[in-house]
């Protein structure tokens, strides 16, 4: 295991320049080992050894890798930041993205080379991906509609401990107070776009606003990594490769098993074919682990190895996060009844997900609302979600009707809280404090 020493000013090294590798691992990780030979996690993993036949956490290889990943972030795209957005400014840089994006790069004369490697890197499949295999992947997080978002927005809550997740939302205001529920609807149209039929595809939406969900993370890692606030030593660069992994695993792999919950039967190979869909996914926001998870057994390696290397260091801030995040929902004032209505179902269905995904010591460590009698709401779900899932499995109609109708579901339920309003993904270029 190789080190950068300690002597060495880390910041100055990784400011200068995101284009090389540090092995490295930040002291909140450091209390991985220490915590998994704890007698609790000792006995949990005996006891899964056990029941699965295979160990609950990774490998000595892939420990090491995910720890070192925490200072990896994307050379390509912070050159073309570097380059163009703060030498430039941030309007002329966006301005040759989307020309970028909508005509190609050869339609920009003497574009920069940082921006002509960019997109090289962005256009060139890598070797690995499986088309076919992504675009099962991708239709298995679709028929799961708006359903899979409401999920994936409480299982975040979970990491909301952790300081290098939650310091970046917390320092840009995302997802905290009066912005929550824009930030969160920005991430849902990130969702839709990449996972609609061909969302992927050069010309699609998908895999233009996956561009500028990349350069948008680069931008905010390229002016978090001074801010005083930010700790590189405890917790590596900010939005690393490691907690972007941790994401892409968050929604592909639990997701499939937490959609059982609500009568979805997917199987393991659903969950596969939705981790290699999200792999290229990750590929094309520049998240390049040094090691991503081959199958379900490495997966859930991965999520263990994430819990049991928690600190819960951000006490404060994760609890502004948490609370924010039902109550984003809450009906607005000076709407028309229609949507006072279908605001107040959607309130309640939320709180509903809230406490159902969560455990109920966690639900009430916080200042939440009262979930309760919502709380049932996803359990009626149950029958119907099981009998149209069982059907489409052999009936080829159904799984294709099941498709639509997922698909407009979560069309209508993003414009119902958005209206004409779409999502710009900016970064944000001034932080709370």
């Amino acid at each position: 295991m190789s080190y950068v020493n300690k002597d060495v000013d880390i910041r100055q090294h990784l400011t200068l320049t995101f284009r090389v590798t540090v092995d490295r691992i930040p002291t909140e990780f450091q209390a991985y080992w220490k915590q998994k030979d704890t007698p609790g996690a000792q006995r949990a993993q005996r006891l899964f050894r056990k029941v699965f036949r295979f160990d609950l956490l990774p490998n000595d290889e892939q420990i090491t890798a995910l720890a070192h990943g925490y200072y990896d972030a994307d050379p390509v795209a912070e050159a073309f930041v570097d380059e163009v957005y703060l030498a430039r400014g941030s309007e002329a840089g966006r301005t040759l993205l989307e020309e970028a994006m909508s005509n190609g790069v050869q339609s920009i004369p003497d574009a920069p080379a940082s921006m002509v490697q960019l997109f090289a890197e962005f256009e060139q499949d890598p070797e690995w991906l499986d088309r076919d295999l992504a675009g099962r992947g991708a239709a298995v997080f679709r028929r799961y509609g708006p359903s899979v978002f409401s999920f994936a927005g409480v299982e975040t809550l979970l990491a909301y401990t952790e300081s290098s997740i939650v310091k970046p939302l917390s320092l840009t205001g995302s997802y905290a107070g009066d912005t929550a529920l824009n930030r969160f609807m920005e991430t849902a149209r990130f969702w839709i776009d990449v996972t609609e039929p061909g969302g992927l595809e050069p010309g699609a939406a998908g895999r233009a606003t996956a561009m500028r969900v990349r350069v948008m993370h680069v931008f905010i890692r390229r002016h978090l990594v001074d801010h005083p606030e930010w700790d590189l030593e405890a917790w590596g660069m900010p939005i690393s490769q490691s907690d972007a992994l941790v994401t892409l695993i968050s929604s592909s792999y639990t997701p499939g098993l937490a959609m059982h919950l609500l009568g979805y039967r997917t199987r393991v190979a659903d969950i596969e074919a939705m981790m290699h869909f999200w792999r290229y996914v990750g590929h094309l926001l520049g998240v390049q682990p040094r090691w991503y998870p081959a199958n379900i057994k490495e997966a859930t390696q991965l999520s263990a190895a994430f819990f049991i290397k928690c600190s819960y260091g951000a006490v404060a801030e994760g609890a502004e996060l948490i609370e924010s995040y039902p109550r984003a929902f809450t009906p607005k004032p000076d709407t028309s009844l229609r949507k006072r209505l279908r605001d107040e179902t959607n309130y309640r269905f939320q709180l509903g997900y809230t406490r159902y995904f969560l455990p109920g010591r966690f639900y009430r460590q916080y200042d939440m609302p009262n979930p309760w009698p919502w709380a049932l709401l996803p359990a009626l779900q149950v029958p119907f979600n099981l009998t149209v899932d069982l059907l489409a499995r052999v009936l080829p109609p159904v799984a294709a009707g099941q498709d639509r109708y997922a698909r407009w579901r979560r069309r209508t339920w993003f414009r119902n809280e958005m209206g004409e309003q779409d999502a710009q993904f900016n970064a944000v270029e001034k932080f709370r404090r």
